[in-house]
């Protein structure tokens, strides 16, 4: 299988690696030069342009900041230059009406087309562990599995074009409000003189469990994989969470929904990341309800 990637960053880079170990040729392209250079020692061939990638590509896959990145990659380089048959999937978090409008366009011109965010963040990308929530025509699905296989843990269809992005943001709407809640119940429970670690003992067997607690715990020590025992470097970033934020709200307001937890969790990361804490993992936000921005550093 030959495989367009397109969008190298703290994603794709780990998710186009992934592809080459699978012994697929993956023709490489990103705006950045070490991008370009390191998906090179991954085992990828860079590209002088998305246009060149596209070019005799069976399948074809971008990881982009933004609906507006993707409905222009889309219409000027990947549908002018992929083949018949190429299967298109963009892993992009974007709004849910760009997702459509694309899925529209692709479908058009005889291409079918998948949204297919993840959740996992940058350890699962390298690791090709990733979960996919994918939005595609039923008859789809099974190729767009065969294609996200070697990045996948799970790959699951959660409906029709545009259903994969509204499971990514109700998703990361709960995320970032439960990380949250968690954060303030450690700030609490240090106040109150429980021992974190004691806290984090009782309420992982308890009704506080989530995930946000046992499997990416923001206060250091108990989770020894999570972010908070790496200074909150190399996990998901406030900025990206802030992003995602943003977009529930505007669908929430959009479709007419309620969604008061979500926009004071959007309101906090956005104080957090003007604070200049944009590329700190987003369980850092403990430290600002701690009132101990110090300790970040």
């Amino acid at each position: 299988m030959q495989v367009a990637f397109i969008g190298l960053g703290n994603m794709g880079g780990g998710m186009a690696a992934n592809q080459a170990k699978a012994g697929r040729r993956v023709a490489a392209f990103d705006l950045s030069e070490a991008a370009l250079a390191k998906a090179a020692e991954a085992g990828c061939t860079p590209s002088a342009s998305a246009a060149e990638a596209v070019s005799g590509a069976d399948a074809v896959i971008t990881m982009l900041p933004a609906g507006p990145h993707v409905r222009q990659v889309y219409a000027e380089w990947v549908l002018p230059n992929a083949k018949d048959g190429a299967l298109l999937i963009d892993c992009s978090t974007i709004d849910v009406e760009s997702a459509r409008a694309v899925a529209s366009e692709a479908k058009a011109k005889g291409f079918a087309f998948a949204d297919a965010p993840v959740s996992g963040g940058v350890a699962a990308a390298a690791a090709g562990t990733l979960a996919f929530m994918v939005g595609c025509d039923e008859i789809d699905f099974a190729g767009v599995e065969e294609v996200l296989q070697p990045m996948a843990r799970a790959v699951i269809r959660a409906g029709d074009h545009g259903a994969g992005q509204a499971a990514k943001i109700c998703n990361n709407m709960v995320l970032g409000a439960s990380m949250i809640a968690v954060c303030e119940a450690f700030a609490l429970a240090e106040r109150l003189g429980l021992a974190p670690e004691r806290f984090f003992e009782i309420a992982s067997q308890s009704s506080g469990q989530c995930w946000s607690l046992t499997s990416y715990c923001p206060w250091p020590g108990p989770v020894e994989a999570a972010p908070s025992n790496r200074g909150y470097e190399g996990g998901f970033a406030v900025a990206m969470m802030l992003k995602d934020l943003k977009l529930a709200q505007e669908a929430a307001a959009r479709s007419g929904a309620a969604a008061p937890l979500g926009a004071q969790a959007e309101a906090l990361y956005a104080l957090f990341d003007k604070l200049g804490y944009g590329g700190k993992d987003f369980s850092a936000i403990l430290q600002l309800i701690r009132g101990k921005l110090g300790e970040l550093g």
